[in-house]
């Protein structure tokens, strides 16, 4: 409508009413659903367009067929009438927009590539494909390894299980450095029960045992997806804390001797003297006992290739951790050892021929035998199902702690959150269809912290690396297998050997820290589990710490958790804000919250992403994909006058957690802390690290120093920094 068109229904000169053809220009664009909802919801748009008359009137061709014929004689439109349906029309539209907002939130929560993908930045791609093809040069012959080292299945199955399943989790999992695949424990319980199922009984040995292996494996991964997948759908992501520290520790270190025992078999190269053997130990003591026996009969040469290529391995992994701080070192973490080793233990065989001297080599793999992948399901699986289940359980219990173990840390060392629950669902479709390899067989796929942590450092920053190194593998199948026929499979074990020996390295800095720390519980708790583990079973051994641990966790569970406390008015009283309607929070972008609890390894496993929830969404209830209520604190008090115990576990992660907000640039400042406590401080060096000004007898005290701060305005974080350095200078 032109600005010379007078308004509808202004009179003409002669007096009358505008006719309806004349007050209506009909080169103005309709009342569109777009346009209507601009119209009432952009002022400039409204004010500035002809839009906003025309919802007043009705355009003849969007008359509503109910009006009567008198009222399109007259021409006349009810106002009020119009301008009800066009609000209604709007609030339709403002209600849909509200849900496809919604359900593209969910869904960035639901399927996380839908929403790292889309704002990928290439600036990342650099570190990610380097990161992507480090951890491939270790995946490769790790997982060749473990399926025939530990699992008794073909190098195959563990390379299929290692590229199209972990494809999967790079769209589907939280964590961006989680590097999945096979891993060593779990692949030496599925190992030990194809071994009991199928050899078990010499005297009825099936027909084709590796048609057997395959099935057993299969069956067992479908069980562990299923399990993974309803703990997830079922919300249960916190029982990743159901075994502490010290149970896990106890744990893996037996996994680690029990591999070592199991791996000293190839490495002397007794497989054959172990074969002939009438009835061949199964448990790890008996197994030992029958390696020191026949130890005279080992390979000379195995025995020395073996000796060479983990001394290689050890030495390149030591050199890497004490020179990659170092400036001229660093390039020393891209340096692939393992794949050194296997290329040149291969060529060295292949030149002298050290397989007619009785050195095992892989020999010819068939990898072409048409996909690979079928449905889990069959009349071959399923006779194992009640059999393969325990074990099944036990492996998704230990892959999901220790995956979720390594994805909270590196989480916290990347400054991200991940989603437990999500993670679970993410692990549960991994080896789902990692149990579709039918046709090879396949291993339990998780999270291996060496991997994760090789990832990281190497630069992965991203998803992305996943998928590279996914690819990476899948090719390797086609390409690279035939050139490892002559690889000594004594290289393999050595390998696997190289890992335990990361493992085994931890254990005696947690035995000695948990002497200093006197906490007997924690100490005899992984002293039986390691026993229990080494001496029956590693079934009997995760059965006995979760029963434990399960325990231990119900005594812990009716206790109250953290909230976040204001103060009354006119008062020193500080209480719950979400308890006292009165109480409110002092000032902004400082988080005051106590701890009305004793902390122990139950408690404190998720004390991290609890403090992250109420600094982001206060005592609100949200969603993990809705947008953050509240700002980034700047500064968090902890009320610790009701803590009265923390123990060695949970000391550990206070420890952790205040370097965490160190590194984020945030001051933590401790109220009401027992001098007990602040011994047990003492011990991890947290006041050597922030200073004496961070405790406080009372919150008020505590707040007073944060208000010295200048917190509450714009240069607020300017000071924090100087005083946080002053503050280290000090201690």
């Amino acid at each position: 409508m032109s600005p010379s068109t007078p308004d509808p229904g202004t009179p003409t000169d002669s007096g009358g009413p505008t006719p309806v053809s004349s007050r209506l220009d009909l080169t103005v664009l309709p009342p569109t659903p777009t346009r209507l909802l601009r119209a009432a919801t952009d002022p400039n748009f409204a004010a500035s367009s002809e839009t906003s008359r025309l919802l007043a009137t009705k355009h003849p061709k969007y008359w509503d067929a109910a009006d009567s014929d008198d009222d399109r004689g007259r021409g006349r439109s009810s106002g009020a009438g119009h301008r009800s349906a066009s609000e209604a029309s709007t609030q339709r539209l403002q209600k849909a927009t509200r849900v496809a907002h919604k359900i593209r939130q969910r869904s960035k929560y639901y399927v996380p590539v839908t929403e790292w993908l889309p704002t990928y930045s290439w600036s990342l791609f650099a570190g990610d494909v380097v990161a992507g093809i480090s951890v491939a040069c270790l995946m490769v012959p790790q997982a060749m390894s473990y399926a025939t080292s530990l699992a008794k299945l073909t190098p195959v199955a563990g390379l299929w299980s290692s590229s199209v399943p972990i494809f999967l989790y790079g769209l589907l999992g939280t964590s961006r450095q989680l590097s999945m695949g096979p891993e060593a424990s779990l692949s030496l319980m599925l190992g030990q029960l194809i071994t009991e199922l199928v050899w078990g009984d010499p005297h009825n040995t099936p027909e084709n045992p590796e048609l057997e292996a395959a099935a057993i494996s299969v069956i067992a991964t479908f069980q562990v997806a299923l399990i993974t997948g309803v703990l997830g759908l079922l919300r249960l992501g916190f029982l990743d804390v159901v075994l502490s520290r010290a149970l896990l520790r106890g744990f893996i270190t037996a996994i680690g001797v029990i591999i070592s025992i199991e791996q000293s078999i190839p490495l002397l190269g007794l497989t054959q003297v172990l074969h002939d053997a009438g009835d061949p130990p199964i448990l790890p003591i008996p197994k030992l006992i029958f390696i020191i026996r026949h130890i005279t009969q080992s390979n000379p040469i195995t025995t020395t290739l073996s000796a060479c290529s983990l001394s290689f391995l050890i030495f390149g992994k030591v050199l890497k951790q004490r020179v990659k701080k170092t400036p001229g070192g660093a390039w020393l973490r891209f340096v692939p050892e393992i794949l050194l080793v296997v290329i040149f233990t291969t060529l060295f065989t292949s030149i002298f021929r050290w397989d007619l001297d009785g050195v095992d080599i892989l020999g010819k793999i068939q990898t072409t035998t048409g996909s690979p992948f079928g449905l889990p399901l069959s009349s071959l699986t399923m006779k194992y199902f009640n059999a393969t289940f325990p074990t099944a359980f036990v492996m998704a219990l230990v892959g999901v702690v220790d995956s979720m173990v390594s994805a909270r840390e590196n989480a916290t060392k990347y400054s991200y959150a991940v989603h437990p629950n999500r993670e679970l669902v993410a692990y549960g479709a991994t080896n789902l269809v990692a149990s579709t390899l039918t046709s090879t067989g396949c291993l339990p796929v998780f999270g291996s912290p060496t991997r994760s942590r090789l990832n990281g450092e190497t630069g992965g920053r991203t998803q992305m690396a996943s998928l590279i190194t996914s690819t990476l593998v899948l090719l390797s199948i086609f390409f690279v297998i035939p050139w490892l026929f002559f690889l000594p499979r004594c290289v393999l074990a050595a390998i696997i050997t190289t890992v335990v020996y990361g493992i085994l390295n931890e254990a005696p800095h947690d035995v000695i820290y948990y002497w200093r720390m006197r906490a007997w519980p924690d100490f005899i708790q992984m002293a039986g589990t390691f026993l229990l583990t080494i001496l029956f079973s590693i079934e009997v051994g995760v059965v006995a710490s979760v029963g434990f641990s399960l325990l231990l966790v119900i005594q812990n569970s009716t206790k109250p958790r953290i909230k976040i406390i204001g103060r009354r008015p006119d008062t020193d009283d500080w209480v719950p804000i979400d308890e006292d309607d009165e109480a409110s929070e002092e000032i902004p972008g400082v988080l005051v919250v106590r701890i009305r609890e004793p902390l122990s390894f139950a408690n404190t496993g998720g004390l991290k992403e609890r403090l992250r929830r109420l600094e982001l969404y206060g005592p609100q209830k949200s969603h993990p994909s809705d947008a953050p209520l509240r700002e980034s604190a700047k500064a968090v008090i902890l009320h610790m006058g009701d803590v009265d115990e923390i123990d060695a576990s949970a000391l550990q992660i206070l420890a952790e957690l205040v370097h965490s907000y160190q590194e984020r640039g945030v001051g933590i400042y401790f109220a009401h802390l027992h001098p007990q406590q602040l011994e047990q401080f003492r011990i991890v060096d947290i006041p050597q690290t922030l200073g004496p000004s961070r405790f406080h007898p009372d919150v008020r005290s505590a707040m007073l120093e944060v208000e010295s701060l200048g917190f509450g305005n714009r240069s607020a974080p300017s000071r924090f920094l100087t005083h946080r350095s002053s503050a280290n200078n000090i201690a």
